[in-house]
C-alpha cells in the first residue's frame, strides 16, 4: 500500500454501515421478465424519490433463531444468509403487501390471505408472530379449523429467495449500507400495493424498459439499481435468473464503488471498470475529487512521489497515448520512466514536472512509443541523466533499436532520497512482450510499472521474434510473485489508468490476464486441429472471432506466439 505520507488527500473516517437486504420480485409476462419497482417518498432520508426495489434495513428478529418454525428454507440458509432473506421478505410484505409464504402442500399463499395479514411497519417480531407455531390465530383460516394450525399454518417461504448480489454504499456518503440484493418469483394472485408512506406507485417493468426511462429522465433510479437492472437484461425469463443464483451458490457479483469525475461531474465505477483501481490509489477513502478526464497538457499527481503526464499520440495501439511516469519529490530528483516517442511538447512538459531535476530516465523496453524520446529528454537537461533499460536484442525490428547509456541488472534498486522518505524502483526482467522488456515496482509504496507487459483495457500484442509468449507467461508468474511478496497491490501501465486495489488487487489483474491469454491459446489450439492445414488468416478467424474484423491483423501476431508456444509444447 502507499505510504499515507504519499497520499494526496488526508484520509478520512468512512460512515458506518447498518445492514440492509432488498428484493427483486420477478415475473414473466409475454415473453418477456419483469421486475416489481416502486417509487421512494420524496422526503425520505435516502435516495429521496427514486424507483427501487422493496427493502429496509435488518432488524434485531430478522436473525433466524426465534423464527425458525415460520420460515421453510434450504439447507445453505443459515446465518447472515436467512436474516437477508427474512428481512427480504418482511420489508417486500410491509411496503407492497407482496407475501412471499406458502401452505405446507406447497399452495402459495392468496391475495386474499396476504390481506387477511396484518402490516406491522417497524414490528418485525410481531409479523414472525403470525407464522409462528404456538402464536396466535392461523392466517387464512376460520376459527372453527383451529386444530388444523399445526399442518396448514402458511410459512415465510425463504427457500424461494436467492442472493443475487451485494452492494455497499460508497464510501463517500453519509448514510451507508452493507445491502443483499435477493431474487424471487412474485407469488401468483397477489397484487402489489404500496404502503404510501415509504412506497409509492408499484410498477412491473423490464430491465430494458426502466433503463430506456431512465435514460429520458422519467424514472429516477440510484447507481446500483441501475446497474443491477443492466445485468438482469442477459436473462430472458425468471426461471434462468434464479437457476443462474442457484448454481453460483452465493452473489453473482460483489461491489462498493468509487466515484471520480469526468467532465467536471461524478461518476461512479464498479470493481471491474478501467478507472476503479486509480480511484482506489488516489482516493482510498472515496473523496471524489480525482479528475478521469485524458489529457496531455499536464501531469496528473497519483501520490506525492508518483506523477503521470500522457503522451498526446493515442491510438489503437496506444490507446489514449504512452504513460510516461515521474517518481520522486522536490527535494530527491526525479525519476522518468518511460519517456515516450520524439515529441518535444512532451519531453519539455516532463523536464518541467520535474522541475528540471530528473536524476534517471528508464525505458521499459526499446518500442518506438517508449524509448526514442530518452535522448531529446536527457539534452533538454543540464545534468544529462543517465539513460537506462536493456539493449534491444537483435530479434528487435528497426523501429525498436535502443541502446541505453547503462544496462539495468535483474534486482538492481534505483534509489532517490528526499523529505518525504525514500523511494526505491526495483528492476524486474519482465521478456515476452518484448526481448529487453522490464517493470519496475516502487517498493515503499507498492506500485507496480507494468510497462506493456500488463496494460489496462486491453492485451498486449506478443510479436516474434522479439515477442515470445512462453517467456510472456513466465514472466506474468514472476510478476505476480514480486506484487505478492512487496504488497504492491497498484499496477502503473504504459497505457491505460492505474489497475488494482488494496487486498492484492494487482495479483488478481496479473492472474486474469493470464487466464485470458491461456483460454485464447485454447481456441487457437482448437483452430489449428480444426484446420490443420490453415494458415495464419484462417485460424485468426476462428480463435479471434470475439473480437472485430479490424483488430485480426495485430491479433495475427499474438496468434502466431500462441502457435510457436503450442508446437514447442507438442514437440
Amino acid at each position: 500500500m502507499p505510504r499515507t505520507n504519499m497520499g494526496l488527500h488526508p484520509l478520512r473516517d468512512p460512515a458506518p454501515m447498518r445492514r440492509a437486504a432488498t428484493v427483486l420480485l420477478l415475473r414473466d409476462r409475454e415473453g418477456q421478465l419483469e421486475v416489481l419497482m416502486t417509487r421512494r417518498s420524496t422526503q425520505a432520508s435516502f435516495a429521496p424519490g427514486a424507483f427501487v426495489f422493496p427493502g429496509g434495513t435488518l432488524d434485531e428478529h430478522d436473525h433466524g433463531a426465534v423464527v425458525q418454525s415460520a420460515v421453510i428454507k434450504r439447507a445453505d440458509q443459515t446465518g447472515q444468509a436467512l436474516a437477508d432473506a427474512l428481512a427480504a421478505v418482511r420489508e417486500s410484505f410491509e411496503e407492497l403487501g407482496v407475501l412471499l409464504a406458502r401452505h405446507p402442500d406447497g399452495r402459495w399463499a392468496s391475495a386474499a390471505e396476504a390481506a387477511s395479514i396484518a402490516r406491522t411497519p417497524h414490528d418485525a417480531l410481531s409479523f414472525y408472530r403470525q407464522f409462528m407455531d404456538g402464536e396466535g390465530p392461523t392466517p387464512g383460516l376460520a376459527t372453527a379449523d383451529s386444530g388444523l394450525q399445526a399442518t396448514q399454518r402458511l410459512r415465510l417461504a425463504v427457500d424461494g429467495v436467492y442472493p443475487l448480489a451485494q452492494w455497499t454504499t460508497d464510501r463517500d456518503f453519509a448514510r451507508r449500507f452493507d445491502t443483499a440484493f435477493l431474487v424471487a418469483r412474485m407469488p401468483p394472485d397477489q397484487q402489489a400495493v404500496a404502503d404510501e408512506q415509504e412506497q409509492f406507485e408499484p410498477v412491473w417493468v423490464s430491465p430494458q424498459e426502466a433503463l430506456a426511462r431512465h435514460q429520458q429522465g422519467r424514472f429516477f433510479m440510484i447507481f446500483p439499481t441501475v446497474r443491477t437492472l443492466e445485468r438482469l437484461c442477459a436473462y430472458a425469463d425468471v426461471a434462468s435468473v434464479l437457476r443462474a443464483c442457484a448454481e453460483q451458490g452465493g452473489p453473482l457479483w460483489e461491489s462498493c464503488p468509487r466515484a471520480g469525475l469526468l467532465g467536471g461531474q461524478p461518476a461512479r465505477l464498479m470493481e471491474h471498470e478501467a478507472a476503479f483501481g486509480e480511484l482506489a490509489m488516489v482516493c482510498p477513502d472515496g473523496q471524489i475529487v480525482h479528475a478521469l478526464d485524458w489529457q496531455t497538457e499536464r501531469p496528473v499527481p497519483l501520490l506525492r512521489n508518483l506523477q503521470r503526464l500522457t503522451c498526446a499520440n493515442p491510438g489503437v495501439m496506444t490507446g489514449p497515448g504512452t504513460n510516461s511516469y515521474l517518481v520522486g519529490e522536490e527535494g530527491s530528483g526525479y525519476i522518468v520512466i518511460d519517456p515516450g516517442p520524439v515529441d518535444a511538447a512532451h519531453q519539455q512538459r516532463l523536464l518541467e514536472a520535474a522541475k528540471g531535476d530528473i536524476r534517471a530516465i528508464v525505458c521499459t523496453h526499446s518500442h518506438p512509443d517508449h524509448s526514442p524520446g530518452a535522448k531529446p529528454l536527457q539534452a533538454l537537461c543540464a545534468t544529462r541523466p543517465p539513460i537506462l533499460g536493456l539493449p534491444s536484442a537483435p530479434t528487435a525490428r528497426a523501429a525498436s533499436f535502443f541502446t541505453p547509456d547503462r544496462p539495468l541488472k535483474d534486482g538492481e534498486d534505483l534509489v532517490l532520497h528526499g523529505p518525504g522518505g525514500t523511494h526505491t524502483l526495483r528492476v524486474v526482467h519482465t521478456p515476452g512482450h518484448a526481448a529487453n522488456h522490464l517493470c519496475l515496482l516502487l517498493l515503499e509504496d507498492g506500485v507496480l510499472f507494468s510497462g506493456d507487459h500488463v496494460l489496462n483495457g486491453s492485451t498486449t500484442v506478443v510479436d516474434p521474434p522479439d515477442g515470445d509468449m512462453s517467456h510472456y507467461l513466465a514472466s506474468l508468474d514472476r510478476l505476480a510473485a514480486a506484487c505478492d511478496e512487496h504488497q504492491a497491490h497498484f499496477i502503473a501501465p504504459a497505457h491505460g489508468y492505474v489497475l488494482g486495489e488494496a487486498g492484492g488487487g494487482s495479483v488478481r489483474a496479473i492472474r486474469k490476464l493470464q487466464a485470458h491469454r491461456l483460454q485464447r491459446e485454447g481456441k487457437v489450439r482448437a483452430a489449428m486441429h480444426a484446420l490443420p492445414q490453415g494458415s495464419l488468416s484462417d485460424w485468426v478467424r476462428l480463435a479471434y472471432d470475439d473480437v472485430p474484423q479490424r483488430i485480426w491483423p495485430v491479433a495475427e501476431r499474438s496468434l502466431l506466439a500462441h502457435v510457436q508456444r503450442i508446437r514447442a509444447l507438442e514437440h
